[in-house]
C-alpha cells in the first residue's frame, strides 16, 4: 500500500521512514515538509495512508485535511498527546507519538490492513461510497464515508451534510459535488437536495405525479416533477 509522510522535521521524516523500511507492505511514494507541498503531492499520488505530522509552520495537520476533497487513511505522528482526543474524534486510523516504535506502528498498519479489505475499489471516476470527506463545523471535525452520509442540501455555495445527528456545512456547491457522487447511490431529487438512496425508507406517491421521499431519519424530501418522472424511470416504478 502506498503512503506519504508528511513532517515538517526532516530527521521525523527519517526515522518514520527507517521504520516503515521494516513492513514491506508499505510503499512510502512521497515526503512534503508543510500543506503546501502536501496538497500538490497529495493530488498527484492519491496515497492509501498518510502519516500526518500536527503541528508544522503556517498551518497545521487539521488545516491540511480540511482542505482536501477526499482524504485517505490518516495516521496522526506527533510529539505531543494533547491533540489525541480531537484526533480520534475525526475518526483518524491511529495516533502515534515520536518518536515511533516498530511496534506501535505494527499496530497501526494491521488496522490499517483491516480497513482496508473492507473498502471497494473502483476505477470509474466517482467517489467511492466508502471514501470519507473531511467536515470541519466550528471546533469540531468529521472523517464522514459517504455511505453515512444520508442528505446533501444546498446552501448556497455550501452544502449542508446530514448524517448521524449532524448537519454541518461544506465549504463547496452541490453542483460541483454532484458529477463525483455515483448514480447507483445517490439521486438529485431537485435543485436543493440530493439523497443517499441506501437511506431512502419509504417512496410516496403524490397528487399530479409527484413523489416523496422518506429518508431512515424521517425527513421527507419531494421531487420535482421531471425528477419524480426520471426516477420512475430508473428505479422501474
Amino acid at each position: 500500500m502506498e503512503a506519504v509522510i508528511i513532517d515538517d522535521e526532516r530527521l521525523a521524516r527519517k526515522d518514520l521512514r527507517a521504520v516503515l523500511e521494516k513492513f514491506p507492505q508499505v510503499k512510502v511514494t512521497g515526503e512534503a515538509a508543510n500543506v503546501a507541498e502536501a496538497l500538490v503531492l497529495l493530488k498527484d499520488l492519491r496515497p492509501r495512508v498518510i502519516f500526518l505530522d500536527i503541528e508544522m509552520p503556517e498551518a497545521n495537520g487539521f488545516a491540511l485535511l480540511e482542505q482536501l476533497e477526499t482524504v485517505p487513511e490518516v495516521i496522526f505522528t506527533t510529539a505531543y498527546d494533547a491533540y489525541a482526543i480531537r484526533a480520534f474524534e475525526v475518526n483518524a486510523l491511529d495516533y502515534l507519538l515520536k518518536p515511533v516504535t516498530e511496534k506501535r506502528l505494527g499496530e497501526s498498519l494491521d488496522r490499517l490492513e483491516t480497513a482496508t479489505a473492507t473498502t471497494t475499489s473502483s476505477a470509474s471516476s466517482y467517489l467511492d461510497i466508502h471514501e470519507k470527506i473531511f467536515v470541519k463545523d466550528g471546533d469540531r471535525c468529521w472523517f464522514v464515508p459517504l455511505s453515512e452520509i444520508r442528505l446533501l442540501e444546498s446552501a448556497g455555495n455550501y452544502i449542508r451534510l446530514c448524517f448521524g445527528k449532524h448537519a454541518p456545512l461544506l465549504g463547496r456547491s452541490l453542483n460541483s459535488l454532484e458529477p463525483r457522487l455515483d448514480p447507483k447511490h445517490f439521486f438529485r431529487t431537485s435543485r436543493k437536495h440530493i439523497v443517499n438512496l441506501e437511506h431512502v425508507q419509504q417512496i410516496t406517491a403524490l397528487d399530479n405525479s409527484l413523489l416523496e421521499l422518506e429518508l431512515t431519519d424521517g425527513t421527507r424530501i419531494p421531487l420535482s416533477r421531471r425528477q419524480s418522472m426520471l426516477f420512475r424511470e430508473l428505479r422501474g416504478i
